[in-house]
């Protein structure tokens, strides 16, 4: 009897068997017919110069992805296969993508870390400790980048006792290694650093493989003085890192790692010596207190002799008094000589002043005053109740109370009747 497949049963079988005979592998090629549907899956065709292959790489893989997919980019894919049975397409399911290069390099750079892994260079204990407070240090990155800039920024702000020697070297390319063994060896063989710091910015894994060169590895561990490997961005990691004795996310954070910070050990010192004054004053009067305790206690034995101490100091202060109450009076004798001559030279000169001035105010107040006028029979009326002088009938009325001067003395009286004065006549009117 024949067996007859209907085309979902025959496409299951066939799925079954790919995704068996094919347990996870990986595939190189050029991503094309790329798309991205709203579900955050990605869908394209992976291709060389003579055949395809669908693939598709879901949501929750594609968003670990460290780069853009983009058409035409060569990657590498790993995954497993299998069969989309409603249109029978044999397709590839990824679950990883990376850049064809650097998944090389990243093989490349995992087969080196196991081989030195295995020869003991990451041992923590073969790990060089580094200088508290270094004074030399040496630069291993290009002079024309941001590192060096940035390590002599964060050394005149933390560390600026610190002196630098800056080793030019290539941070990328062919010959980048040598020379940053090259630049390792001189440094040891001046020995004039206390610490190294290896370092450049980030970049690819491709522009810092220099850094992931067995020989550098090498030339690191060889070093008698401690390296700091400070290469690429926090999240970048080199072979360079596991060998050095310490490693740094960045160059800046290699320069603070590295240096105390000097406003820091400012306060600290401060604070060390308030504490050292503090006990050294506490002793001091404690030993003075002492001191006095013993005194007293001596001169309570010694009664005759602290009498005749005190005798003689009263006596000498008693002389010491004289003297000075005597230099005293003098002093002021002296100094009141002068004044006195000045001040009977200066009264016989502002005495004749004064008295001028005095009969120039007398005839002046004479010359205003209103007695001489009152003694030739003339009077002065005033209003009793504001003071003021009277001056016209106008500004009186019957029954206002009047006060009136004469030379001799004065009156009270009160207004009976007003009349006022005839107007002249005018000359030329009848």
């Amino acid at each position: 009897m024949r067996s007859v497949y209907t085309p979902s049963e025959l496409n299951r079988e066939v799925r079954l068997h790919l995704e068996a005979g094919f347990p996870q592998l990986w595939v190189e090629g050029e991503i094309s017919n790329l798309a991205r549907p709203a579900s955050g899956h990605l869908y394209f065709t992976l291709k060389d110069e003579q055949a395809q292959i669908r693939c598709a790489l879901f949501r929750g893989n594609a968003r670990g992805l460290a780069f853009k997919p983009e058409n035409g980019q060569l990657v590498q894919l790993r995954g497993r296969l299998g069969l989309y049975e409603a249109r029978g397409e044999y397709q590839l399911i990824a679950d990883a993508m990376e850049m064809a290069g650097e998944g090389r390099l990243r093989a490349a750079f995992e087969a080196l870390k196991q081989t030195l892994e295995k020869e003991g260079l990451f041992r923590p204990e073969r790990r060089k400790p580094m200088p508290r407070a270094p004074r030399h240090i040496a630069v291993i990155t290009s002079p024309s980048g941001a590192v060096i800039r940035d390590i002599i920024h964060v050394l005149e702000r933390r560390w600026p006792l610190a002196h630098l020697r800056l080793y030019p070297v290539p941070v990328q390319g062919d010959t980048a290694a040598p020379a940053i063994c090259r630049a390792l060896e001189a440094v040891n063989r001046h020995g004039l650093a206390q610490a190294i710091i290896l370092g450049r910015g980030g970049g690819s894994l491709e522009d810092l493989w220099a850094f992931n060169e067995e020989s550098v590895a090498r030339a690191i561990a060889a070093s008698k003085i401690p390296v700091i490997s400070a290469v690429g961005h926090e999240t970048d990691v080199s072979i360079s890192d596991f060998v050095a004795d310490l490693r740094a996310p960045t160059p800046s954070a290699a320069a603070e790692q590295l240096t105390p910070d000097i406003a820091m050990l400012r306060q600290a010192f401060d604070a060390m010596r308030d504490q050292l004054a503090r006990r050294v004053q506490g002793q001091l009067h404690n030993r003075i207190q002492r001191l006095d305790e013993f005194m007293e206690r001596l001169q309570g034995q010694h009664p005759e002799r602290r009498l005749r101490l005190q005798r003689e100091q009263l006596s000498g202060l008693e002389h010491r008094l004289q003297a000075t109450a005597e230099r005293f009076v003098a002093e002021q004798r002296r100094r009141l000589g002068p004044l006195q001559q000045r001040l009977t030279t200066g009264l016989g000169r502002l005495l004749p002043r004064r008295r001028e001035q005095l009969a120039a105010l007398a005839r002046t107040l004479h010359a205003v005053s209103p007695l001489p006028t009152l003694e030739r029979g003339y009077s002065v009326t005033v209003e009793a109740a504001s003071g003021a002088t009277v001056r016209s009938i106008t500004q009186l009325s019957p029954a206002a109370t009047i006060i009136t001067h004469l030379a001799d003395g004065r009156f009270t009286a009160v207004v009976k009747d007003l009349t006022p004065n005839a107007a002249p006549s005018t000359p030329g009117k009848h």
